[in-house]
């Protein structure tokens, strides 16, 4: 397991938080992709829903200083809160605590490791998204246990395990 591959994973995982925090598919169902989205327009306040101007009144004193396609994103974001329910809410709101808490340089290498994780063939992203759920599967203690393993590794240890993986799983990847 290489770092550009734990780095992918981590961009995985942060793919996986938005799209858990939308719906909760059953196991083995298909993953949406995103349509490629038209340029944004600026929207004006009140030209919003109730319901999106309740969810967004902490912004309505800057809205009409927000770029369109910030508007266009929040909106949407909006409409997925609305949609979830209480338990999705938590769990949202919980991750966007911590996502408030990372550095600007975190936050700027979560969204290129996503970006790359975007860029992939489906089948690899399926793949990474299969060995994810393997892994939150693990019992907490052993999730744990792996990470400070990996953490503990230097370079040369991590190459290591890298390679006898890729030996043990011809053609799947993994850095």
């Amino acid at each position: 397991m290489s770092s550009n591959f734990m780095r992918l994973f981590a961009a995985v995982l942060l793919a996986l938080a938005a799209g858990f925090a939308q719906a909760d598919p059953s196991p083995g169902a298909p993953v949406a992709q995103p349509l490629p989205a038209a340029p944004a327009a600026a929207r004006d306040w009140n030209s919003l829903t109730p319901l999106q101007q309740q969810v967004l009144a902490p912004l309505r004193d800057k809205w009409s200083g927000l770029t369109p396609d910030r508007q266009q994103r929040l909106v949407r974001g909006a409409d997925r809160w609305a949609q979830m329910t209480p338990e999705q809410r938590q769990r949202a709101h919980a991750r966007m605590q911590r996502w408030r808490k990372l550095s600007p340089e975190e936050r700027a290498r979560i969204r290129q490791r996503y970006e790359a994780f975007q860029k992939l063939p489906p089948q690899e992203q399926q793949r990474i998204r299969q060995q994810f759920q393997k892994f939150q599967q693990l019992p907490p203690d052993k999730r744990h246990a792996l990470r400070e393993r990996w953490k503990s590794m230097t370079p040369a240890q991590r190459e290591g395990l890298r390679q006898r993986w890729r030996a043990r799983h011809p053609g799947g990847g993994g850095g």
